[in-house]
């Protein structure tokens, strides 16, 4: 079986209003996300973990002081054998920032979840896990330290572990939850682009185990970004790759994907030159999986022109480990014209590429690229991978580029941001985005935890 990251499809990326940010509010939102996502005029180290000293706390006590408030969640609502998830939402117009883990049975009902008794973790927050395990494991972004909770039978997440990733040098686990890959009970990978590096981990007894070093990804004047669509196949995790510069408005023209043997341990790193920032996955009815450029790769080439490469679409080998130089299609000639980004796995030999429609959301000169794919202009088209021909969905409304997937019971959801960061709303996939849970803050990371 195919999956999409470690909790089904993932497609997580940083979402903002479409709307310019032109409040105190706001701006300190943009600035927040900025630190995660992209550079604007700021230098920002790729690699830089030598010759630091660092004042650290336990992992116990560091853990203690991230994780307050309740010991458990909200109350589940449903019957007490239902399905039960794990939504992690990040209030960053905060200050400080704090965000809060929520349990609830109403992923796929329309509901408005209060954050009254949920957990509350200091700093950007994600819930990571394997689905259905009853365990989730809680890492912010303002330490290296991963919180064990486990499901108790009452419904409610209660701490059960520490472990620390910093004796490798990494001081962050924020980013996107699909930088965490889980191969078994016991085994799992975080992905680290500060640091270039994969920590290996074993969940069940809370160690570091080893690390995988990604040198090869550390190129000059960039900052790497691991993809938020990683595809585990049979003993073998792949993770697209994509570079930006430390600053100003651009992105490298290299395409990479760094294909790890679970059984060994062994990475190896495949480049192609032809295009940029491709943090999009799905796997074809071929068995290839397809790589794409996303919306925010396009939006900068909306702005900057042809000093950006062409988003497109790439063909990668899973057996040979390579990209196959005789495919290549730009996204704009697969829609028939317009500025096209991002592709999300559909059903099986489908997926779905977006495409700005700049008469509900106009380009106005001096707007971000990152504005431009948070924005909700981007309408909806279906892409068969056998025959490479694009319709328009129109039946599905126009929302941001830049999405998160995640998978419920029967579902497959995708993430609405609201204005000023303010609020998430999960809506069907396949049911022309019917919109079914809200919650405050914005919902990085969403676990089925029974």
């Amino acid at each position: 079986m195919t999956t999409l990251g470690a909790s089904g499809y993932i497609r997580s990326r940083v979402p903002l209003d479409g709307e310019l940010l032109d409040t105190t509010r706001e701006v300190l939102v943009l600035k927040m996300i900025m630190k995660i996502d992209f550079s604007y005029n700021e230098s920002v180290p790729v690699k830089s973990v030598v010759g630091r000293t660092w004042l650290r706390l336990s992992a116990g006590m560091l853990a203690l002081a991230l994780l307050t408030g309740c010991s458990g969640a909200e109350e589940p609502k449903g019957d007490g054998n239902g399905p039960l998830y794990a939504i992690t939402t990040q209030l960053l117009a905060g200050d400080p920032v704090d965000s809060y883990v929520v349990v609830t049975g109403q992923a796929e009902q329309t509901a408005s979840l209060s954050l009254d008794n949920a957990i509350r973790v200091s700093g950007r927050a994600l819930g990571v896990g394997i689905p259905k395990s009853g365990a989730l494991y809680v890492v912010s972004d303002a330490s290296a330290t991963v919180t064990r909770y486990t499901l108790s039978g009452a419904g409610a997440l209660e701490p059960t572990g520490t472990v620390s990733f910093d004796s490798l040098g990494v001081t962050s686990l924020g980013e996107y939850q699909a930088n965490f890959q889980f191969v078994s009970e016991t085994k799992a990978y975080f992905f680290d682009g500060a640091t270039a590096q994969v920590v290996i981990w074993n969940p069940e007894e809370m160690t570091v185990t080893g690390n995988i070093p990604l040198d090869e990804l550390d190129l000059p004047d960039t900052v790497v970004a691991f993809s938020g669509a990683a595809i585990q196949l049979e003993n073998q995790l792949l993770m697209p790759v994509g570079w930006r510069p430390v600053s100003g408005v651009g992105i490298t023209p290299k395409a990479g994907v760094v294909s790890i043997d679970t059984a060994t341990d062994v990475a190896t790193i495949a480049t192609d030159d032809r295009c940029g920032y491709t943090h999009d996955a799905a796997v074809g009815a071929d068995g290839k999986v397809y790589i794409a450029t996303e919306a925010y790769g396009a939006a900068v080439r909306r702005v900057v022109g042809e000093d950006a490469p062409a988003p497109c679409l790439l063909r990668f080998d899973p057996q040979t480990r390579a990209f196959d130089s005789s495919f290549y299609r730009t996204l704009e000639e697969l829609v028939g014209g317009g500025t096209a980004g991002t592709l999300i796995p559909g059903p099986e030999g489908l997926a779905y590429v977006r495409v700005l429609d700049e008469t509900i959301a106009p380009v106005l000169e001096g707007t971000h690229p990152r504005t431009i794919a948070s924005g909700t202009g981007w309408q909806w088209w279906e892409l068969s991978l056998d025959t490479m021909t694009a319709t328009h969905k129109a039946s599905f409304p126009a929302t941001s580029g830049s999405v998160f997937l995640f998978e419920s019971q029967n579902r497959t959801l995708y993430t609405e941001f609201g204005a000023g960061a303010a609020s998430t709303t999960l809506h069907v996939l396949e049911e022309n985005g019917k919109p079914t849970v809200t919650t405050e803050g914005l919902s990085f990371s969403f676990l089925q935890l029974r």
